[in-house]
């Protein structure tokens, strides 16, 4: 036992003496440069100057001139060494900066509270997640690259030391000034992401601070305001509250702030706050410790230290109790004198003020001051407001977001053909962003009510119900809680309806329930900002995992730690380019050449979606539905897909079939449809007719036989203006279609001459065909079986045939103004003549959606036939249709898919992989999916409109050009 103790004698004396030697402010591999210079500069002070470097002095650059130009006095008059900025705009502060740096003989260290970006305190900045979010993160390395941007960003604006991170352990729920700017209640979780986010903001170059010595995370009241008491033994202190510190200052830490408290454990004196305490800043920060940075005092204006002693009394006490910084003091004249006069009364020795003031001038040499360069304002609200800043901000979020309780494993939401999904907003804060996203996954409805009888009567046609409880990002102090209503409210949806509840607030929201027992799914998703609401969206359809881990206790459902990982089912996220090695800038030149197209007159207006790596990077509208100008295009508006229709509605299910064993690439017309035996057509196979190679006629005008020869217009004796019996198949508006015509349509194809010519041509005809077998086969419509097999479980909710029975006319982009056959704007109905004849529905054209739509089934492909926790398609099937087979007799297609072209010119831009494949459609649509690259591309328009003849779309390879810049902006 005796060998034991003093083993661990042994090795405490080594940490201590280890820690001793450890000096933050050493410019390791320029010391002996940076001493002659700290001595040099040291040596021409005189004593006013030597004090004066002891002082911070608060500014906004917001503030008016007269206020900016008493700081200019202080630097001249009182010598100051240091700036905090507080309030105001990064312009406005740079030329401030650059003003006060002009007129200090030995440059001014810059300093600002900035513990979540430099947003904390301006505006036109980026703002970072709160410590809490972060400290629900299990990857440190995601916090080292917060405190790194954060560092950037200090750095890029003159700034030298942030006042972060907060290293204090929150203990208190109720904590009213720190909560969620602390990484949790974890002593060992704290501790790891102070040091990482120490680590990336000193890897910037920067200076990190941890505050608030010797610990504020156990306080119910505010320093600001009072002087907090904690009432805690020494041996707690130094276990709990001391913990983050002692490693911080092995690992380098560059300064600590000492907080305004009052500890009776550690200072014997009562309530003289720990910020004057010789005995908790120089016993034990400095002798204890071994911390040999810089020591900054907490604010000195603030009520915990103002109340104790008078202005310039308190810089007084503050510096004899071992701090170096006297930070924000109330009175820098009067204090100025006071410390001046004790020097000459000796009261502070030459050797104390050396100290400290060497020990500033060793900060300001390694950040660069010797060297001093003003800072460059060009472009800096850009700089300070990146891409790169998105994608750490998504990365950490994302990994941050935590469930807390998963009933029947609810998360993610699976089987989506089986939910209706409402929303309802809870807290005060928008939740817009949350229901925007939700609904790129599945129709989700926006629920509202005044009273809880009408949500519980409007919520009972739904099975599911999402509810966001959002309350406002604008910064961690803001409320938080429930109401009580509220809490009533979702206790009896709770009761009535599977419910799952996400919380966009700090996690001490949920201390307010009583019970959780019948709620089926819990989120915490910790900030109620557009990315976290946009990410914890697809948390819940599975479109990421749940990584994150409760940072703080919630009572005895939610123990610290709590988290429920769940895993992803394959769909499609949605985030930044750079997050899947693709460079936004790069791909602003799809924005170019899309505007471009509008302005040029090749479509009114576009949809344009990438895709890569399964997640959404690029999703943009362009223009209008109309030359008008009247109804823009947005992520909402539905396009007629015209032969896209082929490879999304009749292809798919033709391949469920062979992967059934009921078809194969052999099976022949006259198998698939007996009326055929005995014809020219009988021996046809399946691989033939979706290869374009079974010399079937591009197309057949069925509609030209039904216009009266005179008049140009649709005889009577096949159209009427209202539905009936005999004339069931809606053409257009006010035009059906007589019953007798579609065997009038079959008779024809069946009729029609094959040519005489084998080899490629392109041929809708398969495809009406295809759609006769399938419906036979399955006893159903073709509109049924796409929805029942595909869209519903998919969440493809715009992916329809006949979409104005669903959606109003207004989201739905016309075709074209059709002047030759239906005589009227063709909007909401099919554009092809043949598809529309057939009542809308066609195995070759027919079917409408939007661009997001598009993609869920173009990344069904290429995730080898499954998306979203479902096997739809199996890869060996998908690999023989996606097989080029005449390539040798010069022809590209697939079987159904197109491919790219084998010479210069085809359908894409020569830069894809020989795997890819996709579809074009005549009303200007394209997709294609490049499984080598993990690309999916969808371009919508209707280059149709208002006239059909209108082919600048197509003679200007615009959909190549794009899919071109795509390809150009693959960084990796």
């Amino acid at each position: 036992m005796k060998k034991l103790f003093a083993l661990a004698l042994l090795l405490l004396s080594f940490v201590t003496s280890i820690a001793q030697q450890i000096n933050p402010l050493i410019v390791e591999n320029d010391y002996q440069n940076q001493r002659m210079w700290v001595d040099s500069i040291y040596n021409q002070m005189s004593l006013q100057e030597k004090v004066g470097q002891l002082f911070m002095v608060d500014v906004f650059s917001s503030d008016p001139k007269p206020k900016t130009d008493k700081i200019n006095a202080l630097i001249r008059d009182q010598h100051i060494g240091g700036v905090i900025f507080s309030k105001g705009g990064p312009k406005r502060q740079a030329k401030l900066n650059n003003q006060f740096q002009s007129q200090a003989k030995v440059p001014l260290l810059i300093g600002m509270d900035a513990e979540w970006g430099l947003a904390m305190r301006l505006d036109s900045t980026y703002a970072f997640p709160w410590n809490m979010t972060l400290g629900a993160i299990t990857d440190n390395k995601i916090v080292e690259k917060v405190g790194y941007r954060i560092g950037r960003h200090s750095k890029r604006l003159g700034v030298h030391i942030n006042f972060a991170p907060v290293v204090d352990i929150n203990t208190n729920p109720k904590n009213p000034i720190i909560g969620n700017r602390s990484f949790g209640e974890d002593k060992d979780n704290v501790t790891e992401k102070s040091l990482a986010f120490m680590q990336g903001m000193q890897r910037a170059g920067i200076l990190a601070n941890a505050k608030h010595f010797p610990g504020h995370g156990d306080t119910d009241t505010d320093s600001h305001k009072t002087l907090p008491t904690i009432n805690f033994t020494k041996e707690r202190i130094d276990s709990i509250e001391l913990y983050p510190y002692r490693r911080l200052i092995r690992e380098g830490l560059s300064s600590v702030m000492v907080a305004h408290l009052n500890v009776p454990s550690l200072e014997e004196k009562e309530g003289l706050p720990s910020s004057i305490s010789k005995t908790i800043v120089n016993d034990m920060l400095k002798g204890e410790l071994a911390f040999n940075g810089l020591i900054f005092t907490d604010a000195l204006n603030m009520k915990g230290a103002a109340n104790f002693k008078q202005p310039g009394e308190i810089d007084l006490a503050a510096f004899l109790a071992g701090n170096d910084v006297l930070l924000i003091s109330e009175d820098i004249p009067k204090a100025h004198a006071l410390l001046v006069n004790a020097y000459r009364e000796e009261v502070v020795s030459e050797e104390r003020l050396a100290h400290s003031v060497k020990k500033i001038l060793y900060a300001k040499y390694k950040v660069g001051l010797h060297t001093y360069q003003p800072v460059n304002a060009n472009y800096i609200v850009e700089d300070l407001n990146s891409i790169v800043d998105d994608v750490v901000y998504e990365e950490a979020i994302g990994k941050a977001l935590t469930v807390l309780k998963n009933d029947n494993a609810i998360l993610p939401i699976k089987d989506l053909q089986n939910k209706r999904i409402a929303y309802i907003n809870l807290g005060d804060d928008s939740g817009t962003t949350f229901l925007d996203a939700l609904q790129k996954y599945s129709q989700v409805d926006f629920v509202k009510a005044n009273t809880l009888d009408e949500y519980i009567t409007k919520l009972s046609k739904y099975n599911y119900v999402i509810a966001g409880f959002h309350k406002s990002n604008a910064n961690p102090w803001k409320g938080y809680k429930f109401s009580d209503k509220e809490l009533v409210w979702l206790y009896e949806i709770a009761r009535t309806n599977t419910l799952i509840l996400d919380v966009f607030a700090r996690p001490y929201a949920l201390l307010d329930l009583k019970t959780t027992t019948n709620f089926d799914g819990i989120i915490m998703s910790y900030q109620n900002s557009e990315i976290s609401q946009n990410l914890s969206a697809q948390l819940i359809f599975g479109a990421r995992e749940g990584e994150g881990k409760l940072p703080v206790s919630l009572g005895e459902d939610f123990p610290l730690n709590t988290h429920l990982r769940t895993t992803s089912l394959n769909r499609l996220a949605y985030g930044t380019p750079e997050s899947v090695g693709m460079s936004s800038y790069k791909l602003r030149k799809i924005d170019s050449l899309a505007r471009a197209g509008v302005a040029g007159g090749m479509m009114p207006g576009a949809q344009i979606l990438v895709a890569r790596k399964g997640k959404v990077v690029y999703h943009k509208n362009f223009g209008y539905h109309e030359q008008n100008r009247k109804q823009p295009v947005t992520d909402n508006s539905i396009y007629d897909l015209a032969s896209l229709t082929k490879i999304l509605a009749t292809l798919p299910q033709i391949m469920q079939l062979v992967d059934e064993g009921v078809l194969s690439m052999d099976t022949k017309l006259a198998t698939m449809l007996p009326e055929y035996a005995g014809t020219d057509k009988a021996n046809i196979t399946l691989r033939r007719m979706l290869t374009h190679t079974a010399r079937l006629k591009a197309w057949i005008p069925y509609y030209v036989g039904t216009l009266d020869t005179a008049t140009k217009k649709p005889m009577t004796k096949w159209y009427a203006k209202t539905s009936s019996q005999d004339f069931p198949y809606k053409v257009a508006n006010e035009l059906y279609m007589k019953r007798e015509f579609k065997d009038s349509i079959y008779l024809q194809i069946k009729e029609s001459e094959l040519r005489s010519r084998s080899g490629y041509k392109y041929s809708d005809l398969p495809y009406y065909l295809l759609m006769r077998y399938l419906e036979k086969h399955h006893k159903d419509k073709l509109e049924n079986i796409v929805q029942r097999d595909f869209y519903n479980s998919m969440g493809a909710s715009t992916m329809t045939y006949h979409p104005l029975d669903k959606f109003s006319k207004t989201r739905i982009a016309p075709t074209e103004d059709d002047t030759y056959f239906r005589m009227q704007k063709v909007q909401g109905y099919v554009h092809d003549q043949g598809a529309a004849m057939l009542g809308g529905v066609s195995g070759h054209a027919g079917l409408f959606s939007n661009a997001n739509d598009v993609a869920k089934m173009m990344q069904m492909y290429l995730n080898k036939g499954y998306y979203g926790g479902k096997r739809y398609i199996s890869e060996d099937t998908l690999e023989d249709f996606n097989t080029c087979y005449y390539c040798d007799d010069n022809v590209r297609r697939g079987v159904g898919f197109d491919k790219p072209q084998l010479g210069d010119s085809g359908p894409t831009c020569g830069c894809v992989s020989m795997t890819s494949f996709g579809h074009s459609g005549f009303t200007g649509t394209f997709t294609w999916a490049d499984p080598e690259q993990d690309i999916v591309y969808v371009f919508l328009s209707n280059r149709t409109f208002p006239n059909a003849d209108n082919r600048k779309l197509i003679g200007s390879n615009l959909r190549s050009k794009i899919q071109e810049a795509i390809y150009e902006a693959i960084d990796y």
